[in-house]
């Protein structure tokens, strides 16, 4: 049996896309066809899905919204496994929210705030899932991932379902242990304070309009484009840099935002990617520091 049709048995013929353009599952709206694109609604489809792959020697990348992710523009040579369009499931109990790995950021803070549940306004602006948020351990405005996840459950490589509580997740700026060892965030508990529905609401209205007045929201990006070095900022010492609206074709440095690399319209990978080096490049050369692209890079450049 061929690799359609065995991602067919397991998936459904409709979950299952041939030569994909990734251009239209980015948040940068850049990168070429996945071989396959696959959109799993359950856990076991996941399982199943990786073990077939792993037996063929198939590449495959669990990806979400695609908010923090460059694809090639040659593509990516084997399964795109997107898990936000139908295992974004979210329970609530008490001060407990039990999210599924794709649900988005924002629609699970839209259900705290619904609930009168603090804590996670931070993240109502992210335009991630809660499963690259735990693995990348997001943040925004002095909050982050490891203050409000009490624990995931994972898919191991060898397939395995494990619980792992935030402790033993090694959640640091931008990093977790997930991200090192290749394990899968399938869903994860959030433990939030009872707070004031309007207090809530306010909080989060205030951040919304931080982000809309500091952040190129009209273009399309991937957030923000760099890592933050350890004492300093990474948008202002690319403006220090005096790189404030350069451009590689298509992609350019926010003359909002330094921080933010955005796509005026026509980018393509490869200019995105030629752009993040040099920029990074003239930074080192004026500071002597290294900036690192905190945007993922995956498939054929």
């Amino acid at each position: 049996m061929g690799l359609y049709k065995e991602l067919c048995q397991i998936l459904g013929e409709e979950n299952v896309r041939v030569s994909e353009p990734m251009s239209r599952h980015t948040t940068f709206q850049v990168g070429g066809p996945a071989d396959y694109f696959v959109t799993p609604k359950e856990e076991r489809q996941i399982q199943d899905v990786a073990a077939v792959l792993q037996g063929a020697g198939v590449p495959f990348y669990i990806m979400g919204n695609g908010s923090n992710l460059l694809v090639g523009d040659k593509g990516y040579r084997g399964v795109m496994i997107q898990i936000c369009k139908k295992m974004n499931q979210i329970e609530i109990q008490d001060n407990m929210i039990h999210a599924q790995a794709g649900a988005l950021l924002s629609k699970i803070a839209a259900k705290a705030l619904t609930a009168g549940l603090a804590g996670f306004e931070f993240a109502s602006g992210i335009p991630g899932t809660l499963g690259g948020a735990v693995m990348m351990n997001a943040g925004a405005y002095g909050g982050e991932m490891k203050q409000v996840v009490t624990a995931a459950r994972v898919m191991k490589i060898s397939g395995e379902m494990e619980e792992v509580p935030v402790g033993e997740m090694g959640l640091g700026y931008r990093t977790s242990i997930f991200s090192k060892n290749g394990d899968i965030v399938m869903s994860a508990d959030i433990k939030l304070d009872t707070g004031d529905v309007e207090k809530i609401r306010a909080n989060m209205e205030e951040l919304k309009k931080k982000r809309v007045e500091k952040q190129p929201l009209e273009y399309p990006s991937a957030g923000s484009t760099f890592k933050r070095p350890e004492g300093y900022f990474a948008g202002k010492l690319i403006q220090d840099s005096g790189l404030r609206g350069f451009r590689v074709g298509d992609a350019q440095v926010s003359e909002k935002h330094c921080g933010f690399v955005v796509n005026r319209g026509q980018a393509t990978a490869a200019e995105i990617m030629d752009l993040i080096e040099q920029v990074s490049d003239r930074v080192y050369t004026q500071f002597g520091v290294r900036l690192e692209p905190e945007v993922r890079q995956v498939g054929e450049f």
